[in-house]
């Protein structure tokens, strides 16, 4: 049996633009990532009504549906790969800085959003770095950017890019594998 293909960024901004969801693909899997991060549960529930993103969208197809339950399951095992294979899901390298730069905002406060409606008792135990990480991504969601030179400017997003994917899985680490908040974040 072949593994399900991955959901690219590309397929998910289809889907929300499709679904007229209000929201970016970046700031859609932020909330996603936030909220397994957080030690989220899936369970049986629509990914659309877990992140509380349904209240204007259509029902989305069958085909749809799939996507998003592949993508809540890619999220899930990417998060949790001991080989650290989580990426936050954001326009390729090709596309222009300012866009990546906004989808990293976007991706954050969503990140932001998905943690807290996770509502982990974990959240109150965590350590100190794990705190820094959570205040350090509520700035960079509340950046109003400014750009200057091209290939600063890179290198700068290729650092934060690289702490966010970095803190992402530090947090899933504290929160989600918790034995409080249980190993198995789908069902």
């Amino acid at each position: 049996m072949t593994a399900p293909a991955l959901v690219e960024y590309d397929d998910l901004d289809d889907l929300t633009h499709r679904l007229k969801l209000g929201t970016t693909a970046s700031e859609l899997h932020g909330s996603l990532s936030g909220f397994l991060a957080g030690g989220g549960r899936i369970g049986r529930q629509p990914l659309l009504a877990v992140l509380h993103l349904d209240g204007e969208a259509p029902n989305p197809t069958p085909a749809d549906a799939a996507v998003l339950e592949r993508l809540s399951r890619q999220s899930a095992d990417q998060l949790a790969d001991p080989e650290l294979g989580f990426e936050p899901m954001l326009p390729d390298d090709d596309r222009p800085l300012a866009e990546r730069a906004e989808a990293t905002v976007e991706w954050c406060r969503g990140f932001l959003g998905g943690f807290g409606l996770a509502g982990s008792e974990s959240h109150a135990r965590l350590s100190e770095e794990a705190q820094e990480v959570l205040r350090d991504l509520g700035t960079i969601a509340s950046s109003q950017l400014d750009f200057g030179s091209e290939e600063e400017d890179e290198d700068a997003l290729i650092e934060v890019h690289e702490f966010v994917r970095v803190g992402a899985m530090l947090l899933h680490a504290e929160c989600a594998r918790d034995p409080a908040a249980g190993n198995d974040t789908l069902h």
